[in-house]
């Protein structure tokens, strides 16, 4: 238990901890685990994901809520096998076992909701004008979206695919992997004028040593 609680207080950027992505609801129903095989990798790969792509959304939106993050081995293969909405663990796109590979075949991954979108998009707004935002201020690999609340799954590698999917209407791919977007950088761009500032929340300065 110590050892565990002492994982989750790693730091894994300026605003996660890795204590964060660890709670699952599917390892918390069913009496199951949910505990790095590799703790230094998973470390390792959250901090890449965290830095690239989770402080940014932060410091621009506000809270980000984390629906979905880490999952060991053992716990996406019983999700899988058990039909609860988890890829397979050899699947290519699978995003949420951290500490799976090395080099160029690291990967990290979260399903998260940003709550000032999730307004907006219940009050009719299209959810592709947070797609081509993120498209066009992150350095993200590939992106899911799903109609409960706008949530996407938002994942990082080393050598980024480039890719934008979706179960919300229209369905299917908005992004192939290495294709140019559809609209152009104007049409974009006045997708998401009223979007906050990016990376315009003040923050107070931090003084701590970080992660």
């Amino acid at each position: 238990m110590r050892g565990l609680e002492t994982l989750g207080r790693v730091r894994l950027s300026r605003h996660f901890f890795l204590r964060d992505f660890l709670y699952s609801e599917i390892a918390n129903i069913h009496g199951l685990q949910n505990i790095p095989d590799d703790p230094d990798l998973a470390i390792e790969t959250g901090r890449a994901f965290c830095r690239a792509l989770m402080d940014p959304l932060e410091e621009t939106f506000g809270r980000i809520a984390v629906r979905s993050g880490y999952r060991s081995a053992a716990l996406n293969r019983f999700g899988n096998e058990n039909r609860l909405n988890c890829a397979a663990n050899d699947n290519p796109l699978e995003c949420h076992i951290w500490d799976r590979g090395r080099g160029a075949a690291r990967v990290a991954g979260a399903s998260v909701v940003i709550p000032w979108f999730a307004d907006r998009y219940k009050q009719g707004r299209d959810w592709r004008d947070l797609a081509w935002w993120l498209h066009d201020h992150l350095d993200y690999s590939e992106i899911g979206f799903f109609p409960r609340l706008c949530a996407f799954n938002l994942v990082w590698r080393p050598e980024p695919l480039r890719r934008i999917d979706s179960y919300i209407a229209p369905r299917g791919t908005l992004l192939a992997a290495g294709a140019t977007p559809g609209e152009s950088w104007q049409a974009r761009q006045a997708r998401y004028a009223d979007f906050p500032p990016f990376r315009g929340i003040a923050y107070p300065e931090s003084r701590g040593p970080g992660p």
